[in-house]
């Protein structure tokens, strides 16, 4: 089940209104890759390469201490038709994503898709040396989509995750031809964590716990405490917790409408309000 409400309703709504439009955090993103093109462009028309050579990931210059390159590396954005479709991508998928998991845990998702290939690349980079430059994340950011709202219907009537499905395949297909390695690595690090940190923001994927041995303690010593003297609070039962969905809900729609309900959300105020209907019923005499 979605966390929505256990996030602010503030942090599922736009940055700010331009023009009575909604901005949000990944318009933002695009913006600023879009800043990046045209600043590679020049760079490229003045034969500048030096600037970029600086800010592109090597692995090899990293271990002699360049670690900047793991940050910069998604600011080398030459411009061409792929670009624009990723900033296309990145603006409308990313801001639906954005929308149901709110705006800190797109951001941190973002942030890891951006770092991860560099990550990875430098791994491989103690055997094998490695270069990498313009991760948009979009295909990525796609698979998040998809990974939330798989029925949704897409170009000729497929299905969002069947074409996520395809996307990534047929990447991975022109990666292997072209032999491009380093792509591949990002192409797949980027879209399985993707997926995974959707599976896991839903509750459906658990990371594994670490427990190390502690020493007892004095309390431990003297005995379990009292059942009145609990440090834990009570849990929330079922029925609060589908209320306060519902509540939740119902304020964006009277702040903003009802179209503002992503698919998902009028799957959950349906179900949400399904199940506290079924438990307030009366049973009959």
């Amino acid at each position: 089940m979605s966390r929505f409400h256990d996030v602010s309703d503030d942090d599922h709504q736009p940055l700010t209104w331009v023009q009575g439009r909604p901005v949000y955090a990944a318009h933002f993103i695009v913006a600023v890759l879009v800043a990046a093109m045209l600043a590679t462009t020049l760079l490229l028309a003045l034969e500048a390469r030096r600037p970029l050579a600086l800010l592109a990931f090597d692995s090899a210059a990293v271990f002699s201490g360049q670690v900047w390159r793991v940050l910069t590396c998604g600011f080398v954005q030459p411009p061409g038709l792929g670009l624009v479709l990723d900033l296309v991508l990145l603006a409308w998928f990313g801001r639906e994503v954005e929308k149901d998991l709110g705006r800190r845990s797109f951001l941190r998702l973002y942030l890891c898709l951006q770092l991860l290939p560099p990550l990875a690349l430098l791994a491989v980079g103690f055997w094998i040396p490695q270069t990498f430059s313009g991760q948009t994340g979009a295909l990525a950011v796609f698979v998040a989509f998809a990974t939330l709202y798989p029925g949704a219907g897409m170009i000729f009537n497929l299905l969002a995750g069947w074409v996520a499905a395809i996307l990534v395949g047929l990447y991975t297909l022109v990666a292997l031809a072209s032999r491009d390695w380093p792509g591949l690595v990002a192409l797949w690090s980027t879209t399985g964590f993707a997926f995974a940190y959707v599976r896991h923001f839903q509750g459906r994927l658990s990371l594994p716990e670490l427990r190390l041995p502690r020493r007892a303690s004095s309390s431990s010593a003297r005995g379990p405490e009292p059942r009145g003297h609990a440090s834990r609070p009570a849990p929330r039962s079922p029925a609060a917790d589908d209320m306060a969905e519902i509540d939740a809900l119902l304020d964006k729609i009277n702040r903003s409408g009802l179209d503002s309900l992503t698919p998902g959300e009028r799957e959950r105020l349906a179900a949400a309000q399904a199940r506290f209907a079924r438990r307030n019923e009366k049973p009959r005499g």
